[in-house]
């Protein structure tokens, strides 16, 4: 009897849904809608969505000691609530003490509900914690829609306890979106509360950089144009100084050149002569 009612609270328990992600069903209710009439979409599907985020926590000192291996892995795993996987170098590099093989550090890869959770744990209460924080940057998309996030220090997620740390470790956050173009991924990612730098926002810095070149080209243009005017000033108050001379033959070498004149017949009288002689 006592079996039978534990096993029916069990799938009590089991039935009950867990409670959707509020990040997502903001998504959902405010996003898509603003997306859409942002980037003039013809249906909600079209709207860019966040597919997964990825974290990666290099430890080149595993090679020494293993330890410091799991404990990275027993930190990522606090952060992100899954279990890492172990990422092993592809190829030996010798310069760097690392063989095929080799642990070199761990990644969690999240989805579906871990991955809304995670990203507004690290919007509303990790991104806050950095110390002298004055925004992301905008300038780290990868021309694909997908945003890669650096962090210094493990400590600004509050499930770490600094006493219990051996180290202090970054690692590296990549969200993949399916946007078609970095623009439509900084929205997505704006509205989803990632707060970024408004300097170097994706869709602006072609048109910066045109206008800076135009800006560039232009100085050289009345450069050019003023050095051109200067030139023709000075030639006008001093043409003598611009004229193109003609040089003239120095003395000495007018008489040199007549001497050469000079000797030439001579000697083909001289040898004339001696063709006589000896014909005679």
């Amino acid at each position: 009897m006592e079996a039978t009612v534990q096993e029916e609270e069990v799938k009590n328990i089991q039935d009950q849904a867990a409670p959707p992600p509020r990040l997502r069903e903001r998504y959902e209710q405010e996003i898509v809608p603003e997306l859409v009439e942002r980037f003039s979409y013809s249906s909600p599907m079209e709207a860019p969505r966040v597919e997964k985020i990825t974290l990666n926590m290099g430890v080149g000192e595993a090679r020494d000691d293993v330890k410091l291996l799991d404990a990275a892995a027993e930190q990522l795993g606090v952060i992100t609530g899954q279990r890492p996987s172990v990422r092993r170098a592809r190829k030996s590099i010798a310069s760097f003490k690392i063989r095929e093989g080799m642990p070199v550090g761990v990644a969690v890869t999240l989805r579906r509900a871990r991955m809304w959770e995670f990203l507004d744990r690290l919007t509303s209460i990790a991104i806050p914690r950095i110390r002298d924080f004055r925004g992301l940057s905008a300038r780290s998309f990868d021309g694909r829609g997908n945003y890669s996030l650096g962090i210094r220090e493990q400590l600004i997620f509050p499930e770490i306890d600094y006493d219990s740390i051996d180290k202090v470790r970054g690692l590296d956050v990549t969200i993949t979106t399916s946007a078609r173009t970095d623009e439509e991924a900084y929205e997505l990612l704006r509205l989803l509360g990632m707060p970024f730098d408004p300097s170097g926002r994706p869709g602006e810095e072609d048109t910066a950089a045109a206008e800076e070149e135009e800006r560039r080209l232009e100085e050289a243009r009345m450069r050019a144009e003023a050095e051109q005017a200067a030139l023709e000033q000075l030639k006008e108050e001093n043409p003598e100084a611009y004229e193109r001379k003609v040089r003239e033959p120095e003395e000495g070498e007018e008489g040199e050149e007549g001497a050469e004149g000079e000797g030439a017949p001579e000697a083909e009288g001289e040898s004339g002569g001696d063709d006589e002689g000896s014909e005679d």
